[in-house]
């Protein structure tokens, strides 16, 4: 490693964790101070900004301690600004480690995150077209910009007056959407829901998976019709379900 590399290392070791490593030397003070403060703010500015619930429920010490530690533990492994979310989940999932998290945090941030991801994903929703009259034997499938989700905590619900200290005792479902506005959404849904949306990923008709979660599920499937109609229409309106998209074929 040459000087130039050594200095770089010392420089970035001290900006990652400047309580306990040593400042570089040649770098005046002020300076130093100046570029080691806006470091930090940039990389608690994005976070922040990412996971604002998160921060709402810490205390400012607290917040400030997860930041740090962050920034002294994980080691990221994109270049780029918009990647420091998802930085920040996987350093949740997989490095933090402080018995004074509420326990639900790491559910909590995955789910902000999914927000901010779907905000900013490239894909589209294919043009609003009027509901087909037959939507149980109609082709669909759920659009690239709804995600079912579960959780053991109703992350959408946790506020400051909202903070739950054990598991629920059932599961959360949710369905998170950027709409035909480009508005980012949610929907509570439940478990025979999230199979529904699970089985349609892919272009299908939904009657075949109605099909397979009656057997699954041993009940009869008009049981499931007579549920699933209103709920299709309300899915196809939303924009979670689209029509299928004909194959590109050549000249």
């Amino acid at each position: 490693m040459n000087p130039f590399q050594q200095r770089q290392q010392v420089l970035t070791r001290y900006l990652r964790e400047p309580d306990a490593c040593p400042a570089p030397e040649g770098i005046e003070p002020r300076r130093l101070a100046v570029y080691k403060d806006l470091f930090y703010k940039n990389i608690e500015g994005f976070i922040r900004g990412g996971f604002p619930v998160c921060h709402s429920i810490l205390s400012d010490d607290k917040w400030h301690d997860l930041v740090r530690d962050f920034m002294r533990v994980h080691h990221c492994q994109s270049p780029y600004f918009l990647q420091i979310a998802e930085e920040f989940l996987h350093y949740l999932g997989g490095e933090r480690d402080s018995l004074d998290d509420p326990p639900f945090l790491h559910a909590l941030a995955h789910y902000e995150w999914v927000e901010l991801a779907l905000d900013i994903a490239d894909a589209t929703l294919p043009p609003i077209e009027a509901v087909p009259p037959f939507l149980l034997d109609t082709p669909l499938q759920r659009s690239p910009l709804a995600w079912s989700l579960s959780y053991p905590y109703a992350v959408h619900r946790i506020s400051m007056a909202y903070q739950p200290q054990a598991v629920d005792d059932e599961m959360s479902y949710l369905v998170v959407y950027r709409d035909h506005g480009d508005i980012v959404q949610f929907m509570e849904i439940n478990a025979v829901t999230a199979r529904l949306l699970a089985l349609m990923e892919e272009a299908v008709k939904p009657r075949e998976c109605l099909k397979v979660i009656a057997m699954e599920s041993e009940v009869e499937l008009e049981s499931l019709v007579g549920f699933a109609e209103p709920l299709l229409e309300t899915l196809y309106e939303a924009g979670i379900l689209c029509p299928t998209q004909p194959a590109a074929t050549g000249d």
